[in-house]
């Protein structure tokens, strides 16, 4: 769910009580564990964990003025959402955090294509996300997403 916020710190004020320990404990351990690079920001009004403009000047290639985003979390209706752009666009590391993730939680795995839905905050496995978070170096990512997402302009021959 998008807020109207203006910085991470107006992110973090308003998540509802109930959620804003595990909230904030999910936040600093992506922060304590991404790597140099990424920043925190606000991403598509959400809180976003983004490769700066300063790093890749060209933004994100559907919405250029926004910082390329990496990864994310949300406060939604039913549950605290997890959105990591890399396991969406490298199947070897979704296969790595599928097979990993019932070692880190009894729970079913909840997940889109870049999705994590954790409905109980008793039930996120925060070792885990550490240990995706660091996967990925900011020079790995911009490679990664170039190599997917960004059309080149074919020269006439």
């Amino acid at each position: 769910m998008k807020m109207k916020a203006a910085t991470v710190l107006d992110i973090l004020a308003n998540i509802p009580e109930e959620r804003k320990e595990a909230f904030n404990k999910l936040h600093n351990t992506i922060l304590k564990n991404l790597p140099k690079g990424f920043e925190a920001a606000i991403s598509y009004g959400g809180l976003g964990y983004v490769v700066p403009h300063s790093i890749y000047p060209a933004g994100y290639h559907c919405k250029p003025e926004e910082a390329l985003p990496f990864a994310g979390i949300a406060s939604q209706k039913a549950s605290i959402n997890f959105y990591h752009m890399g396991i969406y666009a490298n199947p070897d590391l979704l296969n790595w955090f599928v097979t990993e993730y019932p070692k880190h939680c009894s729970a079913k795995l909840d997940m889109g294509k870049s999705c994590i839905r954790f409905k109980k905050m008793d039930q996120i496995p925060f070792a885990l996300i550490a240990e995706l978070i660091n996967k990925i170096s900011v020079q790995e990512w911009i490679a990664t997403y170039e190599r997917l997402y960004v059309k080149t302009k074919k020269t006439k021959s």
